[in-house]
């Protein structure tokens, strides 16, 4: 059979009438970031068979997931920002050098700024950590992703007690090649520089329905709608380097998906659509339920 053939049927497996991002058509599909390898994987993993079955989202997302970890260029974008402040950085700025993906041998690499100020993710920061919790807290030391390590000296809170910015000190010649770039850690996170940073906004797609088969299901099936199925982040914070980003590109945001830009994106407004996460999160969330 034909590849052509065999899209064919991709196609009529996965058309719903729907030109929805959150719905497996080819054409909100395209719109999300998946590419033509990733469709022709998935075909040839589920074959042609005679009757109708029901095939799990979860290999077409297998599928993306294996191209994009390939070809993805990474960039480090941060949702929920929390601000730190490096009290003894000496500079106003310098220029880290980061590769562009890790899993290619003949990776390019890219530039990006650093400075006294940056935004990390909230979520890489607790005041009174558990146990087991790895990345930054007051006196603890995590690694800037191809930059220094720093420790949490102080929280700054508002009137309400919400924590709003981190005071730090770097260690000096703990970047590659220095020194003190052998210093362990037990944990390293993405960061942006506050002064450089670019918005963006995301749109964080999941699937529409929580129930796998509706034809299973009883009563009506607007009962099943994922109310999580579309979240936006109206303004992220991203590395510079974005603000080229094409259509025909995918790039992973480090530690948390696979994006690609969305045709809503102007000269004043860059939309990026997430193609898939990082992780199979639904199944896991599916066997809690």
């Amino acid at each position: 059979m034909s590849k052509r053939k065999l899209l064919q049927l991709v196609n009529e497996k996965l058309v719903t009438g729907w030109d929805d991002p959150r719905m497996p058509t080819l054409s909100a599909l395209r719109r999300r970031g998946y590419t033509p390898e990733s469709i022709r994987l998935f075909a040839e993993k589920i074959g042609v068979q005679k009757r109708d079955n029901l095939i799990d989202v979860f290999l077409l997302e297998f599928c993306i997931r294996e191209h994009l970890n390939r070809i993805a260029s990474r960039r480090m974008v941060v949702f929920d920002p929390l601000k730190i402040v490096i009290t003894n950085y000496p500079g106003e700025e310098e220029w880290v050098k980061t590769e562009d993906n890790p899993e290619d041998p003949e990776t390019t690499h890219r530039e990006i700024p650093f400075s006294r100020e940056l935004y990390i993710e909230r979520e890489d920061f607790m005041e009174e950590p558990p146990k087991k919790f790895f990345r930054l807290s007051p006196g603890k030391m995590v690694r800037l992703k191809s930059a220094y390590i720093i420790q949490c000296d102080e929280v700054i809170k508002d009137a309400e007690g919400n924590i709003t910015a981190l005071r730090c000190s770097y260690i000096p010649g703990s970047k590659t090649g220095g020194e003190n770039a052998n210093m362990k850690v037990q944990a390293t996170v993405h960061w942006v520089s506050i002064p450089h940073a670019v918005t963006a906004e995301l749109r964080l797609y999941d699937r529409l329905f929580k129930a796998e088969d509706l034809s299973r299901e009883e009563g009506d099936f607007k009962d099943n709608i994922n109310p999580d199925s579309l979240k936006v982040i109206r303004a992220a914070y991203a590395e510079p380097s974005l603000k080229n980003a094409t259509f025909r590109e995918s790039f992973q945001f480090m530690r948390k998906g696979y994006f690609c830009l969305d045709k809503d994106s102007s000269e004043d407004k860059m939309v990026f659509n997430r193609t898939v996460t990082l992780k199979d999160t639904w199944a896991k969330a599916q066997q809690k339920g």
